[in-house]
Order: structure tokens, then C-alpha cells, then sequence
């Protein structure tokens, strides 16, 4: 009973209670020793007081009266601890499936009615068949308490039957072969009993999350011979039937095709056609295990079979003279003998993810796969060209057009070990040195020539067979370099400004 405001329910709003059934011997039994256990004294007395609201013998509506009635009943006080172990009680009925409580709002008028429904509690096939119905009373009693309730509950086959595996034939009068009606269908006598029958709109079901999966989906997919064709046919108009469906496969990750094949079960539906949901539950729960062992048989398979693929490739070592240094992202997690080792042994899948925080970036990714595959390069040489692109200095390097270039290079030269591929990188790099001192070389001679013409300004150049013309100076790289001057001198300059701003 979910109750917001403590106002809401008070002794002194109204109530009425509807039961459409009368408690049987085995009823009584099954209320004393199962549901007592496991609702308790109060609301196993609640449930009796709702009960004989209806006078025995009559089903259906009790007057309308006010709930200072039940407080009285039960001995508790007409106070927030009373209206609380009432609500308490009402939950504990509600929750094991014996009692339904509605909020009814009176047209036209501020006062709310509460409606208690009372349900009949389940067979003991049925409710030894419920999980968990069965596991809370195990909880209560004990395990050998419940299997000696069931004993007492339950009377076997006799010995003689029960020895055998005997095969049945139904064989019971089916109605309309026994029976002839005068007339198919009388609307008078139809509606004279509607018109009798208390008037009573059906709770709404509570909702509940779903997987969303229609009728029409369930309908397609079942067998049409089937046994239970006609109790799925039945499902067509039938929301609450949906809903728990919906919230069964949704509960446990089921498809449509997952559901057709729970409700093509024996005992999905009874014999009236109602859904058996705790059978459904159940075999539900089978399969989610089921469905769960697979996959993790399947990831025990392939990490298996990883660890086989490991073992099969021993592993090789590496020549102290064809280390490679440690580059700075690595720097503390590995010696250069382990990490030439990582560079050696390890695909380029993880080797790759050694130099990323996080992620590594997918046309990276991408890109090294396209090299794995197409190219065929070896997973060392891989590696090593996965040291050249991220563990060394530059970054011009980390470019599509750099790594395609790089790895084109190494097909072409053959480069198709390890051992090839550092000397290929150490060849890389020399290059790459005596370039960047022969580009260091050449900006260093126009800066000499232009140091050479300032020291000539302002005198003639001689040579053999040219002309005599004043040589001019040339500004030069040293253009921009302060001259040396003195403190008097600067001193004297300073002087000469103010008296030109005087002027």
C-alpha cells in the first residue's frame, strides 16, 4: 500500500471489501500453516477481518463503512503508530498475492473510498510450485520445515501406481457431446445477469517496465500447431496478460522468439487458458542462466585458445646490441631489456595501446590494421615501426602520409625482421641528423658572407678581371644585432634629443 500523505489514510475514511470466492477447509489450513509463517499474526488477523466483511456464504460487495471498524477489529490505537501497522499489514497481504487495495474518488465529491479485494489463497501444488513464495517460507520455517508442510499438505499416489510409469488416456464426456442447449445465444437471460451482478470495474495493473514487444510479434512467431495456439489467440485483447510478459522478457533480456518458446511449454497456461507466471518465470530463469554459462563458456573458450596461441609462440629474445632506448612515455614502467622484449613479442595491438593514456585513436587503429593486412608486415617489424612513429622525437610524424610512407619504404628494402628494422630505423635517423646539420651548415654561410661585406664598407673590391666600383654595404643577418655604444656616448645622444625637443 503506497500511502503519501499521512492524512490520506485515517480512520475515518471509508472503506468496503469484494471477494468473489468462500474459504475452503484446505483454504483455512493453507492460511494458518503457510501464509501465517510469513505474514504474521496482524496481517494474517487483517486478511480474516476483511474476510467476514462479506457474510458467509454470499460472494461479492460488503457496506460501506468506516475504517475505524478494522482499527477496532485488530486492537489498534486510532493514532499514526495504528494507522502505520495498518498500512504495514495491508503491504505484507498485498505483497504474497492475498489482498489488492484501490483508491476509489467519488464523483463530485472530496472523499476517497478504499477498496479491499480479497484473493484466495493458492493450492498447495500451486504454491509449492511458486519460487519464491516457497524460498520466503524457507526463510521463515526452514528447509525441513517446508518440506514437512508439504507432507502435510500433499497426499502421494498410492505405492502401487507410483512404482510403475503408467500411460493415461482422457477419456472424460466432453459438454457438447453430452449435452444439447435449445438456443445458442439468450440476450434477455445475459443481460438480466449482468444486470444482477455487482457492478465492479477490474484494478488497473500496476505499470512496470517492458521489453516493448507487441502481440502481433509473439502471434507471427508461435507454431501453428501448437497445443497453445488457441490460449496465445486468447492473449489478443489481454493487456495484463501482455504486460507480464513484456516485464518477464524484459526482466530477464528475452527476445520474441525467446517468449513463443516459453509459451510453447506444457505448463505455460492451465486449463482455462490463463497464463502460469510463476512457470514462466521460472523456465525464464533457466534460460537466463542457460544463456549466461554460454557466454561465459565461450569467453573461457577464447581466452583459452588466446593463451594456447601464446604458449605456441615461444618467445624470442633480443641482442643487447640491437636495442632500441626507452622512449619518454615509458619511461619508469620498463627497463630497455623489457620493453625491446615487449617490441619483439607483443602483437601490435597491445604494443600499440602501450603508448596511449586511454583510447588509442581510431584511424590509428585503423591504420596499423590496414598495414597488418594488406602490407603483411611481421608483428615485430610492426612494433618497431610503432617505435619510430610515436616513441621518437617530432611531431610531423603521427600523419597518415608519414606511417603509409614509412611502412611503403620498408616492403620496398625487404625489411621483414626485426633485427632489419632497427637497423632500418638507426639508418632513418642518421639521415635525418645529417640533413638537419647540413640545413644548420647552409643558414650558417650567408651569415658569414654577410659579415665578410660589412668589414669591406665603404672601400673598393679588387679582383681579376672586375670592374672597380665602390663596395656598398649589405644588410646581413647581424642588421638587427644593437651596436656598442658607450655610457658617455649615450649620454651625449640624450643631450642632443633635448635640445632638439626644446627647439
Amino acid at each position: 500500500m503506497r500511502i503519501g500523505s499521512k492524512l490520506a489514510f485515517t480512520e475515518h475514511h471509508r472503506f468496503c471489501v469484494y471477494r468473489g470466492f468462500a474459504l475452503s477447509p484446505l483454504d483455512q489450513r493453507m492460511l494458518a500453516l503457510i501464509y501465517q509463517p510469513m505474514t504474521g499474526g496482524a496481517a494474517s488477523s487483517l486478511y480474516q477481518l476483511l474476510y467476514h466483511q462479506v457474510d458467509e456464504g454470499y460472494s461479492g460487495y460488503s457496506p460501506m463503512d468506516a475504517q475505524r471498524r478494522l482499527f477496532l477489529g485488530l486492537g489498534l490505537d486510532p493514532s499514526e503508530s495504528g494507522r502505520r501497522e495498518l498500512v504495514r499489514c495491508a503491504s505484507v497481504l498485498e505483497a504474497l498475492g492475498l489482498l489488492t487495495t484501490c483508491r476509489l474518488f467519488l464523483p463530485g465529491q472530496e472523499e476517497v473510498v478504499y477498496e479491499y479485494e480479497l484473493h484466495a489463497p493458492l493450492s498447495p501444488a500451486e504454491f509449492f510450485r511458486s519460487q519464491h513464495l516457497s524460498m520466503l517460507l524457507r526463510d521463515k520455517v526452514g528447509k525441513y520445515g517446508v518440506v514437512a508442510l508439504q507432507e502435510t499438505l500433499l497426499r502421494r499416489e498410492p505405492d502401487e501406481l507410483a512404482q510403475h510409469e503408467l500411460q493415461r488416456e482422457n477419456i472424460s464426456m466432453p459438454f457438447y457431446e453430452l449435452f444439447r442447449l435449445s438456443a445458442a445465444v439468450d440476450a434477455e437471460l445475459e443481460q438480466a445477469l449482468e444486470e444482477s451482478a455487482p457492478l465492479r470495474q477490474p484494478p488497473e495493473p500496476v505499470a512496470q517496465p517492458g521489453a516493448g514487444i507487441e502481440y502481433g510479434d509473439i502471434l507471427y512467431r508461435f507454431p501453428r500447431g501448437s497445443l497453445n495456439r488457441p490460449f496465445v489467440e486468447r492473449m489478443r485483447g489481454d493487456k495484463d496478460a501482455l504486460a507480464q510478459l513484456n516485464y518477464i522478457a524484459y526482466k530477464y533480456d528475452l527476445g520474441p522468439a525467446d517468449l513463443c518458446r516459453l509459451l510453447d511449454e506444457e505448463d505455460a497456461f492451465d486449463r482455462r487458458g490463463g497464463l502460469q507466471t510463476d512457470a514462466l518465470q521460472l523456465k525464464a530463469v533457466q534460460l537466463y542462466r542457460h544463456d549466461l554459462k554460454r557466454e561465459e563458456e565461450r569467453r573461457a573458450a577464447g581466452s583459452r585458445l588466446q593463451e594456447e596461441a601464446e604458449s605456441e609462440l615461444p618467445e624470442q629474445g633480443v641482442q643487447a646490441e640491437h636495442y632500441l632506448p626507452v622512449p619518454s612515455q615509458l619511461t619508469g614502467r620498463c627497463d630497455i631489456q623489457q620493453y625491446n622484449m615487449l617490441m619483439r613479442n607483443e602483437p601490435h595491438t597491445r604494443f600499440l595501446k602501450r603508448f596511449f593514456p586511454g583510447a588509442v585513436p581510431d584511424w590509428i587503429e585503423r591504420q596499423f590494421e590496414r598495414i597488418d593486412l594488406h602490407y603483411r608486415l611481421p608483428a615485430p617489424v610492426i612494433n618497431v615501426l610503432v617505435h619510430y612513429v610515436f616513441g621518437m622525437k617530432g611531431s610531423a610524424r603521427v600523419t597518415k602520409t608519414f606511417i603509409e610512407a614509412v611502412a611503403s619504404n620498408m616492403l620496398v628494402q625487404q625489411v621483414d625482421e626485426f633485427e632489419k628494422a632497427v637497423l632500418y630505423v638507426r639508418s632513418q635517423t642518421e639521415l635525418e641528423r645529417s640533413k638537419e646539420a647540413a640545413e644548420a651548415a647552409g643558414a650558417a654561410k650567408p651569415a658569414g658572407r654577410a659579415a665578410a661585406g660589412a668589414k669591406g664598407a665603404g672601400g673598393y673590391r679588387r679582383g681579376a678581371g672586375q670592374p672597380r666600383k665602390p663596395v656598398l654595404p649589405v644588410v646581413g643577418d647581424d642588421a638587427g644585432q644593437e651596436p656598442d655604444i658607450s655610457d658617455e656616448e649615450l649620454e651625449e645622444m640624450r643631450k642632443l634629443a633635448r635640445k632638439l625637443d626644446g627647439r
